[in-house]
């Protein structure tokens, strides 16, 4: 996987959106082809059965594979325009066809299980270029109880190999006071740090405490 295509990590195909969405079965997968704004070339993007993707700048007119779009360290206003045209229609086929499997934690799950019976709330992918990051809302007011993402340990200031499945909830400001410890509970992740507290969701704390403290951000996200 390049840097075109790392935005699939963690990601899997839907494979009926796939079809709705243009893509062709082919070579025991599917391929999708559109001409690129600029008119000169054409993006091939191509999903395996395993759900590896891969795509490709293609001259129209010759049917050579322009290389450069795929090279890190090629620069210049064409081959940019170029690989920011691929980009967009990768970034598009990312959000409507893919769906994220990222959350493994046993806590993770078990939070999202937990939204998902008590309020009928399903986890939001926002940001196509951010695949790992979701959020859960409220229906009535659209205000945002939960923010799920995957982080590397060093993020909060711990130790560790690998990823870390967290989870960002508001708290009242005297609460945030008393919680913070640096060990379970941190100040919210890229959050307003005044109302908003991290857990971390590898078994430090308890599956019971956490849905506890979604219950109460639920409750503080519907205040006005």
């Amino acid at each position: 996987m390049n840097e075109l295509t790392a935005m699939f990590d963690g990601l899997s195909p839907e494979w009926e959106k796939l079809a709705a969405f243009g893509f062709k079965p082919e070579a025991g997968g599917y391929v999708y082809r559109v001409l690129l704004p600029d008119g000169q070339f054409e993006a091939v993007v191509s999903v395996t059965a395993d759900g590896r993707v891969t795509a490709d700048a293609i001259d129209a007119e010759t049917g050579e594979v322009y290389a450069l779009v795929k090279v890190a360290a090629a620069t210049g206003a064409f081959v940019g325009k170029i690989r920011s045209e691929l980009e967009a229609v990768l970034t598009e086929v990312a959000a409507k066809c893919f769906y994220a499997d990222r959350f493994k934690s046993a806590a993770a799950r078990s939070v999202i299980a937990y939204a998902r019976k008590k309020y009928g709330d399903e986890l939001e992918f926002l940001w196509p270029k951010f695949p790992m990051n979701a959020i859960l809302r409220r229906k009535d007011n659209a205000k945002w109880y939960a923010v799920l993402l995957n982080l590397p340990p060093q993020k909060l200031g711990l130790s560790g190999e690998g990823k870390l499945d967290i989870i960002d909830l508001r708290a009242a400001a005297d609460d945030i006071a008393r919680l913070v410890d640096g060990e379970a509970y941190f100040p919210g992740y890229h959050m307003n740090k005044s109302h908003w507290v991290t857990l971390c969701l590898d078994g430090r704390t308890a599956a019971e405490e956490i849905c506890r403290r979604l219950d109460e951000s639920y409750r503080l996200a519907g205040k006005k």
